[in-house]
């Protein structure tokens, strides 16, 4: 099975899921070590967080894609994808990927704040912010 892990310094897991550009990717499986398979540096434009659009996409490779804090956009962005998104606590993406098959993953908490809609640097992209038009 493959993960992606979100991360921003490709040893620990980023804090912001739909905004990661650099993704550790692993295949595993239950009961064994998780082995680092690939790298995946997304452009700016093809950030999780505006992937919801079903284009083609560097992450669809993967089955579960495991970052820190993400909101109910990035969640149901991945879900039409058929990847299964995971948020944790956890820093280290090898005892991320072991607590998701021992089934204790801590998650982590929604975003304290709302999600203002903002420009994402991409004036002619489609004026949709987390599945919802702008």
């Amino acid at each position: 099975m493959k993960f992606a892990v979100g991360t921003q310094d490709y040893r620990s897991i980023a804090t912001h899921g739909g905004r990661t550009r650099r993704f550790l990717v692993f295949e595993a499986e239950a009961g064994g070590e998780p082995v680092e398979v690939a790298r995946i540096e997304l452009a700016e434009d093809e950030v999780l967080h505006l992937a919801g659009d079903g284009r083609p996409h560097p992450i669809d490779a993967v089955r579960v894609v495991i970052t820190g804090s993400s909101g109910e956009g990035f969640i149901n962005h991945m879900k039409r994808r058929g990847i299964e998104p995971v948020t944790t606590l956890e820093a280290d993406p090898v005892r991320a990927i072991r607590d998701y098959f021992a089934g204790t993953v801590k998650a982590a908490p929604p975003p304290e704040h709302p999600h203002e809609h903002h420009d994402h640097g991409l004036e002619d992209a489609p004026r949709e912010c987390h599945g919802t038009p702008a």
